[in-house]
């Protein structure tokens, strides 16, 4: 999704008429009730450098890619779900996936067009069957970080990014072989196109112990891939390809109002765009299994670091790899003429999880 930014950050030297053409493809939704979506809501907003924090949500709508996906059963859930921050100034990007088998309290949401939802006890995907604005409330009551934007996508519009960026290129330790997502890949390094990418970053039952955590090391891979790919210079060297990709993206984008015109997803795609590719950071929630069910997970203690570096718009800072210890048999005899050494300064606390950066290498 933030390849989507990328791509998206070029719209804003499209004609007005052009731009005027693509705002009509997205569908806004609320995110408080009553609030205005009409045109115009987003009228006057101006891009800002202050930090902002951005749920991106991958929706599991099975309405789209003519059964494709599975058969349409009238509920909706967020396959993927990103908590993006991007820092004062555009010099960092934090994307905290969090596992959509999390498992928390649910706030109750008022209807915003999709019903009401009373809460309860449940995973954190099943917040979106009442809308953007119910998943934007689970979030920020799992994490304590007030949420700016929304921004979702089904799974024909991210097929759809892949393809329009050429595809994108992908290694993989061993083969996969899934009939749910009717995928095949051999191990080792090769391109993908839209439907595989997809399928990729979806599979779970043959990968690891089967679990929505075995996928995320794969998504974290495939969306590295799609921002190196939508930055490359062959991608936005031709207007009409261009055109024809931001069409088709918008198509398939729900936003809220403020983000309610491709102006407006422009600047913010500028941002985005600042931010060096070393510095844009995906990282897993840190997680342990739910208590009383270790089919599903729960936020751990670390996870409330990551919150508080996302709040105050500090780095997360990440344990190093431990290194092997010393044998106490080899240590010097300590020199009792000597002071004691003084006592080190505090370290800052710091978080174990899976990370991998936008500019790490996708091979090799």
């Amino acid at each position: 999704m933030l390849a989507l930014f990328a791509l998206l950050a070029t719209v804003a030297i499209l004609a007005t008429i052009v731009v005027g053409k693509l705002n009509s493809n997205l569908t806004v939704v609320q995110l408080e009730p009553d609030e205005d979506i009409g045109p115009g809501a987003a009228a006057g907003a101006q891009v800002q450098t202050d930090p902002l924090n951005i749920l991106v949500l991958g929706s599991d709508g099975r309405d789209a890619g003519d059964g494709a996906y599975g058969e349409d059963d009238g509920t909706r859930r967020s396959d993927s779900m990103m908590l993006v921050h991007v820092a004062e100034g555009n010099e960092r990007i934090e994307a905290v996936q969090i596992p959509r088998d999390t498992v928390l309290d649910l706030p109750a949401c008022t209807d915003r067009g999709f019903g009401a939802f009373s809460g309860g006890r449940g995973m954190i995907n099943a917040a979106f069957n009442f809308g953007e604005g119910c998943s934007v409330e689970a979030v920020e009551a799992l994490t304590g970080v007030d949420v700016d934007h929304v921004v979702s996508m089904n799974f024909d519009g991210f097929a759809t990014v892949v393809d329009a960026v050429g595809g994108i290129e992908v290694c993989l330790e061993e083969p996969i072989s899934d009939g749910h997502s009717l995928l095949d890949l051999p191990a080792g390094q090769q391109e993908l196109g839209g439907e595989d990418a997809l399928a990729l970053a979806r599979v779970r039952y043959v990968i690891g112990d089967g679990s929505d955590i075995s996928r995320l090391e794969n998504q974290q891979m495939v969306m590295s891939a799609i921002v190196q790919r939508a930055t490359d210079r062959e991608v936005l060297s031709s207007p009409t390809r261009l055109y024809a990709l931001v069409d088709a993206i918008t198509s398939s984008l729900t936003v809220d109002a403020g983000l309610s015109s491709v102006t407006k997803l422009a600047g913010l795609a500028l941002r985005v765009n600042d931010a060096p590719d070393e510095r844009i950071t995906f990282v897993t929630m840190p997680w342990q299994p739910a208590a009383g069910d270790p089919n599903r997970v729960e936020a751990s203690p670390d996870a409330d670091i990551v919150w508080s570096a996302l709040a105050a718009d500090e780095p997360i800072v990440f344990a190093e790899p431990e290194e092997p210890a010393d044998d106490p048999a080899d240590a010097p005899a300590p020199d009792e003429t000597t002071a004691p050494a003084p006592a080190p300064a505090e370290e800052p606390t710091t978080v174990d999880a899976t990370t991998r950066t936008a500019a790490d290498p996708v091979c090799g």
